[in-house]
């Protein structure tokens, strides 16, 4: 096994979280060697492209007020930061179903107030789209998507640009300690031998993957859970083009611009999670996707989501996108996604980082901007340049 050139930083995982952390590291905390590791063939391909798209803005976390007073914080800085992936020219309506729900439509008002989150009621040809008996009330809201294929560009172009050694088909295997201060990445590229990244600090961003790194990482000290989901891409029929559609808060269903490929996403609170189960060690729940047989359920999807909206009876459907979605544990309960940030007790140099949200990404600088780390130089460039 063969060793190559020491980092700085090696940031395991090429979707969202890792570009940005290890543009982060080299532009803001002065750290020059700078490695990105990605199994897949390009970058932000699997949970940053395979989701709903949506730039949250609070209303999806009525029962977490913390999730959703972070998202209020975040949504405008994440529209600055990025606005050549955001797509704002849609109609959001949040509607509250009469029965089964957790919040009521006055109980869901008082939540915007609490969170500073603007809504008004929908307009009557707005409101004649729902099923009256099964909707107690319709609101617009202030909720947007964005394009992942832009966002993808906007990462290739910036870690060039950087000078990030970004290597692609290429997984992380274990970490070794080396010494008393530094680590190795034991990497393996497609049909080549194992070699060695020597560094002083790795970033463990492989969303599903956080706990499959062999060696001296013993895993997080989080309990994930891990569910494979389905989420159905739709052609709208023209009464529903320009409109994203939330029915709150229950098992219900949710219809998302889905702008990269110029679609609407189909979820369902029963019908897009297929399989779940409780994170483990030496079971990869990519390697479980990889094997499950993808039977769409997007026919059940339809018929209940009609009951509420009618018109979801003349889309068109185009194919379905199966993915692992993980979350911590403990916020089955409430539904929040905060992030999960962890320095690893027996190896201070690694850093575990989960988010359940795009815009939870400022959650995660916050808490690097807090962490002494050792740089190579004194040098503190400013963070990415994300306009277009």
């Amino acid at each position: 096994m063969s060793s190559s050139i020491s980092h700085d930083a090696v940031v395991i995982g090429g979707g969202f979280y890792g570009a940005v952390i290890a543009l982060y590291l080299l532009r803001e905390r002065g750290l020059q060697r700078v490695c990105l590791l990605e199994q897949e063939a390009d970058l932000l391909q699997r949970a940053s492209h395979n989701n709903q798209a949506r730039v949250h803005n609070g209303y999806h976390y009525p029962r977490s007020f913390t999730t959703a007073y972070r998202s209020r914080i975040n949504l405008p800085k994440f529209v600055r930061d990025w606005p050549q992936v955001v797509e704002s020219d849609f109609i959001k309506l949040y509607a509250i179903a009469r029965r089964n729900s957790k919040v009521t439509s006055r109980q869901f008002q008082r939540f915007c107030r609490e969170t500073g989150a603007w809504l008004e009621r929908a307009a009557p040809n707005l409101q004649s789209l729902f099923e009256p008996r099964l909707i107690e009330d319709v609101f617009v809201v202030q909720e947007y998507a964005f394009d992942s294929q832009r966002l993808g560009a906007w990462a290739r172009r910036e870690l060039l640009e950087a000078g990030i050694d970004v290597r692609l088909r290429t997984c992380a295997e274990s970490l070794e300690r080396v010494g008393d201060n530094n680590l190795a990445v034991v990497a393996r590229e497609a049909s080549r031998d194992s070699y060695m990244l020597p560094t002083r600090y790795v970033f463990n961003c492989t969303y599903s993957g956080l706990n499959q790194l062999g060696g001296d990482f013993l895993g997080t000290r989080a309990r994930l859970k891990h569910e494979i989901t389905e989420m159905a891409l739709l052609e709208a029929p023209p009464e529903l083009e320009n409109l994203g559609v939330t029915v709150m808060d229950g098992p219900f269903y949710s219809m998302m611009p889905f702008p990269s490929r110029q679609l609407h996403t189909l979820s369902h609170v029963r019908y897009t999670p297929h399989l779940h189960w409780d994170d483990e060690r030496g079971v990869n729940p990519y390697t479980q996707l990889a094997a499950y047989h993808r039977d769409t359920r997007v026919d059940r999807m339809v018929r209940d989501a009609a009951r509420y909206m009618p018109a979801v009876l003349k889309a068109n459907y185009v194919e379905s996108l199966f993915e692992v979605k993980t979350v911590l544990e403990k916020n089955e309960i409430d539904d929040g996604r905060p992030i999960f940030f962890e320095k690893h007790p027996a190896l201070p140099s690694v850093y575990s980082v989960l988010g359940g949200k795009i815009d939870n990404i400022y959650d995660v600088l916050e808490k690097l901007d807090a962490e002494s780390l050792v740089t190579s130089s004194n040098q503190s460039l400013p963070f990415a340049k994300r306009s277009s």
